[in-house]
């Protein structure tokens, strides 16, 4: 029997936790073809949507996707989101929630096996990163030297 991911668990908790403390729950999606949101909202390939109870619509969170429908624009949408293309969760209000991994995305991932045939017993392997260059890891995509502004808005940063 195949390991169950961890993953979709801590995403109800947090969104609970967030509910629960009157924060409004924001998720952060790495999209792909196997993702449904609407694409003029992309930005670098990613984007953070709001799942509070206000902002959405029949949301479901389930062990392999969430979906649910939003308005974006005053139009209602579907939105479709593997587990596996979630890079965050986490509360708007005060940045607190977590991170996550996203090395395959769901298009990515090998189709599952067949239940008939027998299960892989290849073991994890550890490859090493390439190293970057001097002068990019210097300085950032969004590194402008800009002094960081005083109240507004929390963001999370994803660091690589």
């Amino acid at each position: 029997m195949s390991e169950i991911s961890t993953k979709p668990y801590m995403l109800r908790a947090i969104y609970e936790w967030c509910t629960d403390s009157g924060y409004t729950p924001y998720l952060a999606v790495k999209v792909d073809a196997a993702t449904t949101v609407p694409m003029e909202y992309v930005k670098k390939g990613e984007i953070v949507l709001n799942i509070s109870f206000g902002a959405t619509s029949g949301l479901k969170m389930d062990n392999d996707a969430i979906h649910f429908h939003a308005r974006f624009g005053g139009v209602s949408r579907e939105i479709y989101v593997p587990v596996h293309n979630v890079l965050a969760i986490y509360a708007n209000e005060n940045g607190q929630g977590m991170a996550f991994e996203v090395s395959a995305t769901a298009t990515e991932m090998p189709a599952p096996a067949p239940s008939d045939a027998p299960a892989s017993s290849a073991a994890p392997s550890l490859s090493s990163v390439p190293n970057s260059p001097p002068e990019a890891a210097a300085q950032g995509p969004d590194d402008n030297n800009d002094p960081p502004k005083k109240g507004g808005r929390p963001t999370l940063t994803r660091i690589k």
